[in-house]
């Protein structure tokens, strides 16, 4: 039995990230150490465009086709135009994924910018385990509850002092209430329309 609850909580905290990965993440594809700047790297590297193709629906591939061999071109010319051929590649590339996903593109963001539990993440596909996200997942969505938790309660105690004491109250009642109602939403979505 406890195996079972394990591995639900697990599945759960899965399906969990996947929501926050759509929503509180969604530029991780915009980053320079994101998955879609490591692939294009390496296209660049091969000098195969290869790589990056599945990043992009099939109608946008002539395009990136296009911008990849002007990238190749341009760093034909020498050390000086490398960085400025593949930033410019990059951030086509990135465009035009995001726009695949119906997403808009505010440029691309440092390498320092992926979120902690996206990057824990990553590295789980990259290790082939989960466990370090799921204790990192747990921790934080531990943290949260019991962060607006405690806030509520203890503005429950002092809600009828005052019309600002239960106004107060409310306020830490409704965002503990909605944070509870988000993650619930999510560990009950199945979370396939996220395709980052």
């Amino acid at each position: 039995m406890k195996k079972i609850k394990s591995a639900f909580i697990t599945s759960g905290l899965l399906l969990l990230l996947t929501v926050f990965m759509c929503f509180k993440s969604y530029a991780h594809c915009d980053t320079l150490s994101g998955p879609v700047i490591k692939d294009a790297r390496i296209a660049l590297e091969k000098n195969d465009v290869t790589p990056v193709l599945k990043w992009v629906k099939k109608d946008a591939e002539p395009q990136i086709r296009k911008a990849f061999n002007e990238a190749i071109s341009e760093r034909a010319k020498g050390r000086q135009e490398n960085n400025k051929a593949d930033m410019k590649f990059f951030e086509t590339l990135v465009r035009i994924h995001r726009a695949g996903e119906g997403a808009s593109f505010t440029g691309l963001k440092p390498e320092d910018s992926i979120d902690p539990v996206i990057a824990h993440a990553d590295k789980a596909l990259d290790t082939g385990s989960s466990d370090t996200l799921n204790e990192e997942i747990s921790k934080h969505l531990t943290s949260e509850i019991k962060k607006r938790f405690d806030i509520a309660f203890e503005k429950k105690k002092h809600k009828d002092d005052s019309v600002q004491a239960g106004r107060e109250y409310v306020e830490a009642y409704v965002e503990y209430v909605h944070y509870i109602e988000a993650v619930h939403t999510a560990i009950s979505q199945n979370g396939a329309d996220h395709h980052e």
